[in-house]
């Protein structure tokens, strides 16, 4: 890949060849922060399995050292058959490989076409990544150009349009900060008429069932199918942060969700992967544009 700036988006389509395209009435999706894909073949094998129709992936990696620079959103999709776009979210100073630069982002891969792609960089960032004349350029400081962002896809067949956020917010700093993050996400989100089913997944780094960020989702009508009464809320990180539920999967619009899971055995990330089943309403969704 050669990156021609940091809103250079790499898109690619591997599908089995198949008939007239249709959205199907019910479709999985799965959300996971894959660690950089630094256990690939294990991610790969849990999500063959989860047989999704729509993935959403943070932090993976391109021309890293650290995965043995592989092009992991590239790999996915070509190992389950899929379109995919991948954004970049930093380029790492201290990981590239033949004298090549390395990039770290978020993907998003579905089995009917992505289009309408785009990045929502943050005009909120914390500086913590920045380089620095004092601090080396050295693989464990993690000095990085660019900032958090969401990706922005779109998949519309026939009648029948949703928009995905693919979602990472700041791990450094405050909440405030990430709230500022999130501020700007729903803004963004304000576009959309309320009939367009909208998906906002990833590693938000905070517990949406605080507020304020649970008054600003009932205001934009979302629902939280790991957040309700009963569920069960995703924490990050089965070693790390056993107690904290930063990772989440929201849904609005023509869109009832079931069987929303967390896959708390996969030990492929330091995250944990969710998953959901949504079908379509009987609410009229607008034309494709």
């Amino acid at each position: 890949m050669q990156v021609n700036s940091m809103n250079h988006i790499e898109t690619g389509s591997f599908p089995a060849p198949s008939g007239a395209l249709a959205f199907p009435d019910a479709f999985h999706l799965v959300s996971w922060n894959v660690n950089r894909g630094q256990h690939l073949d294990e991610a790969i094998e849990f999500l063959a399995g989860a047989r999704a129709d729509v993935i959403l992936l943070q932090e993976t990696d391109l021309n890293a050292q650290r995965t043995n620079c592989r092009n992991i959103a590239l790999e996915v999709a070509k190992a389950l058959r899929m379109n995919y776009v991948f954004g970049c979210e930093f380029e790492e100073l201290g990981q590239g490989c033949c004298r090549a630069s390395a990039y770290h982002g978020q993907a998003t891969l579905s089995r009917l076409p992505l289009s309408n792609s785009r990045l929502l960089r943050f005009r909120a960032q914390s500086d913590f990544w920045y380089p620095r004349w004092f601090i080396p350029k050295w693989r464990p400081f993690q000095r990085r150009l660019g900032g958090r962002m969401a990706l922005v896809c779109q998949i519309g067949v026939a009648e029948r349009r949703l928009v995905l956020y693919n979602v990472h917010l700041e791990s450094r700093g405050n909440d405030t900060l990430r709230y500022r993050q999130f501020s700007e996400l729903c803004n963004d989100i304000h576009q959309f008429p309320s009939d367009i089913p909208v998906i906002l997944a990833g590693d938000f780094n905070f517990d949406l069932r605080k507020e304020p960020a649970v008054a600003v989702l009932r205001d934009l009508q979302f629902d939280n199918p790991f957040g309700g009464a009963g569920s069960q809320a995703p924490p990050v990180n089965s070693r790390l942060k056993p107690s904290s539920a930063i990772d989440w999967i929201l849904t609005r619009g023509p869109l009832i969700s079931s069987a929303s899971k967390l896959h708390d055995s996969i030990r492929a990330s330091d995250h944990w992967p969710l998953s959901i089943s949504l079908r379509w309403s009987q609410i009229r969704t607008s034309a494709t544009e």
